[in-house]
């Protein structure tokens, strides 16, 4: 029979993993790493297989795990797979945070912003999902409810996620700071629901802002170097429009002109994922023009 392997003290197993000195006592002393024996003096002594367990040690510390979970994982409460994969979800969560965190610092940097819009962009950016869909539904409560005819406009609200993706670009940190900011106003929801109530199904200026054709026509029609005073405009307008009131199509476009209707899309296509979406406030521009020709024209 060969002779058992010489057991180890603290400063030679020390020596044989670069594990530092206290730290091996440190383990030894909360369990983890329990001494094989003692010598006639009172010294530790280690088997070599405490070389094994110690390596062990250091890689799950190394890991990111607590005490608690490396003393389950050497005594098999749990297995390794079990608790890296529980370390895993940790770490993904760590690192949205970061990404979170460096979105919001660059929106800082690029704004210019004081401590006060800081500590403001933060709070909206952590907001949990309740919260946010606690503003979302007081949004839609404010701005569509109780309005007659407009069910679809509610529902087009409720499945406009105001969140932040889970990878979020410094544009959307920022596009979804500031509609946080533009959906919890009073006076931005007045106005929305002013424009809302002049937009439900059957009033004419309801294509200005829920039909994209409308804009579409115009961007054409200004391409072609047409003057929104222009007689040539009026065609345009007739064949979008027909005979709707004009006076009643301009008081459509002023009041989602005036409560930011395009800046709102446009944060939302941000927010979204559609990345940047093309001004239409040149077209918004030439559409109110070309109505206001007309209406001078019939003398109203």
């Amino acid at each position: 029979m060969k002779d058992e392997p010489e057991p180890l003290t603290i400063g030679q197993l020390s020596d044989r993993t670069g594990v530092a000195v206290r730290t091996v006592r440190y383990w030894s002393d909360i369990g983890l790493l329990p001494p094989g024996r003692r010598s006639g003096g009172g010294y530790r002594l280690y088997g070599t297989e405490a070389v094994a367990r110690l390596e062990l040690l250091r890689s799950l510390r190394e890991l990111g795990l607590g005490q608690e979970e490396i003393r389950q994982v050497l005594s098999s409460e749990a297995t390794l797979a079990e608790t890296a994969a529980t370390h895993v979800a940790a770490i993904d969560a760590r690192i949205r945070a970061l990404k979170l965190n460096r979105a919001v610092l660059s929106t800082v940097a690029e704004r210019g912003s004081t401590a006060e819009e800081t500590a403001l962009m933060n709070r909206l950016a952590r907001l949990s999902v309740d919260e946010r869909a606690q503003i979302i539904e007081d949004f839609m409560k404010d701005v569509a409810g109780g309005i007659d005819d407009a069910p679809d406009m509610e529902e087009r609200l409720r499945r406009s996620p105001v969140r932040l993706p889970e990878n979020p670009t410094v544009e959307q940190v920022d596009a979804w700071l500031q509609l946080a900011e533009l959906i919890r106003d009073p006076g931005f929801r007045s106005r929305m629901r002013r424009m809302l109530e002049l937009t439900v199904p059957g009033r004419p200026g309801g294509s200005i802002w829920w039909a994209g054709h409308v804009t579409a026509t115009v961007a054409e029609a200004r391409e072609e170097g047409i003057g929104p005073a222009s007689e040539r405009a009026s065609a345009v307008l007739a064949g979008l429009f027909g005979e709707a009131d004009r006076a009643e199509l301009l008081e459509c476009l002023d009041a989602g002109l005036n409560a930011e209707a395009e800046r709102f899309r446009l944060l939302m296509a941000e927010v979204r994922g559609h990345g940047p979406r093309p001004p239409r406030h040149e077209d918004l521009a030439w559409l109110g023009g070309a109505l206001r020709a007309d209406l001078e024209r019939a003398g109203t």
